[in-house]
């Protein structure tokens, strides 16, 4: 018999931790360093990549709460378009809100996550991929943004 860590299936390694540096970026950010564009080439601003962020963890929560009820359509998503969407509805949203949608985002997330009665392949991919694993992709480049602006500042 192994002696080594069990966990959980419910366990998101990693999660915490990716949401303590999101929130020490949200609080290092002012309303007006959060509003200038470059985190992306494309133009995106911080606001944009935090927003982004708390969108697809409410899509996420989403994709949970149709698992949950037997709805869910594996492959009914377009990516692109919904990062579109979803920045298009996001535009022009002041910055306190933005930071309030992402934990409400989050906490969505983790509540949907939370009440599942059965954790299957598609709940575990859009937990990750809605949570931890894409606050990992984003975080460095957010990290580095925010330096370059306080640099600036």
């Amino acid at each position: 018999m192994s002696q080594g860590v069990r966990t959980d299936a419910r366990d998101l390694p990693g999660e915490a931790e990716a949401w303590q540096r999101l929130h020490k970026i949200i609080n290092r950010l002012t309303p007006e360093m959060a509003d200038v564009p470059g985190y992306f080439e494309e133009g995106w601003t911080a606001k944009d990549a935090v927003a982004h962020l708390g969108t697809w963890m409410a899509a996420g929560a989403a994709m949970l709460r149709q698992i949950a009820s037997g709805t869910y359509r594996e492959g009914e998503i377009d990516v692109d378009a919904e990062n579109a969407r979803f920045l298009a509805a996001m535009h022009g949203i002041p910055w306190e809100t933005v930071h309030v949608q992402a934990a409400a985002g989050r906490r969505e997330l983790l509540n949907a996550w939370a009440e599942l009665r059965e954790i299957t392949p598609p709940a575990a991919y859009w937990v990750r991929k809605a949570g931890p694993e894409h606050l990992e992709e984003h975080l460095p480049r957010l990290e580095e943004w925010i330096a370059e602006l306080e640099k600036r500042a």
